[in-house]
């Protein structure tokens, strides 16, 4: 008769433990902070050090590189793993995910269902909500949001003021900054820049090399890929607005002035009908004039950046 042999099944190593040093985060939650039962060379942990605070090992996953340094905390449903690493004062929490390499620190937050991964990084004041998603080697700074079902990857940077969000993506190299905001289904990427008070919404494209900056709004169709397709005069009208004019994905010219935007004809009637020959009347057919010699040199300029 054949002897049953017991295999003794071990519990896989842990790499720290909950110790009894606890805080409360924001919504009330008891924090333990942890303790490095191993060394984790590669990021310079060695056994007995102390980490950041988390809810629970659900939070920091038991294998892999991936840490809670200072006074980080991680906590909800929140998870932290692979090779990724929270430190500073960063928070991570909701059912937020950060993995891969990421990393999240600085003041940063990363909630919501969130996910951080890949090579980015997320710091400074940013914060990181809602269904968004920053990954490849993106980086979000200083006092950014992007949130929605935003996207920023690629090497996209987005800092300063700026806002991300909606179904908007920033990609490639490009760079939101300042105060600019995009949203809706627009994307910028390629090399181009969004900046200083600038709107980017819609179902617009900013790429290539272009720049749109200022109080300029670029929306609908628009389809700039190079600055020249994108221009716009401040402190105009009866109003003292802003005029935008830009390229759209036909090659038409599309205008946006405050109460009116349209076509750059139907743009130049509304002006015939209510300023007429008055001052202001004037100074807009000046603009519109030159609005239609810039777009002349659209055709060229397309053609040699193809």
């Amino acid at each position: 008769m054949e002897q049953t042999q017991t295999v003794e099944q071990k519990a896989p190593a842990k790499k720290y433990e909950l110790t009894d040093e606890t805080i409360k985060s924001w919504d009330g939650r008891t924090l333990h902070r942890i303790r490095a039962l191993v060394a984790i060379a590669s990021i310079g942990v060695a056994a007995g050090d102390l980490g950041g605070f988390i809810e629970t090992e659900t939070n920091l996953v038991q294998s892999g590189n991936a840490w809670a340094f200072g006074d980080a905390q991680v906590f909800g449903n929140a998870q932290v793993y692979g090779n990724s690493r929270v430190y500073g004062n960063a928070r991570v929490y909701g059912n937020a995910r950060v993995y891969g390499n990421a990393q999240v620190f600085g003041n940063a937050r990363v909630f919501g269902n969130a996910q951080v991964y890949g090579n980015s990084r997320v710091y400074g004041n940013a914060r990181v909500y809602g269904n968004a998603r920053v990954y490849g080697n993106a980086q979000v700074f200083g006092n950014a949001r992007v949130y929605g079902n935003a996207w920023a990857f690629g090497d996209a940077q987005v800092f300063g003021n700026a806002q991300v969000f909606g179904n908007a993506r920033v990609y490639g190299n490009a760079w939101a900054f300042g105060d600019a905001q995009v949203y809706g289904n627009s994307r910028v990427y390629g090399n181009a820049w969004a900046f200083g008070d600038a709107q980017v919404f819609g179902d617009a494209q900013v790429f290539g090399d272009a720049r749109v900056s200022g109080n300029a709004q670029v929306f609908g169709d628009a389809w700039v890929s190079l600055s020249i397709h994108v221009g716009w005069f401040s402190h105009v009208g009866s109003e003292n607005g802003t005029l935008t004019y830009f390229r759209t994905k036909d090659g038409g010219i599309y205008t946006d002035r405050g109460c009116f935007d349209g076509t750059l004809d139907e743009f130049e009637n509304a002006v015939k009908k209510r300023h007429g020959d008055t001052q202001i009347g004037k100074e807009y057919a000046l603009l519109i004039e030159f609005i239609r010699l810039r777009a002349t040199s659209w055709v060229q300029a397309d053609a040699e950046a193809a």
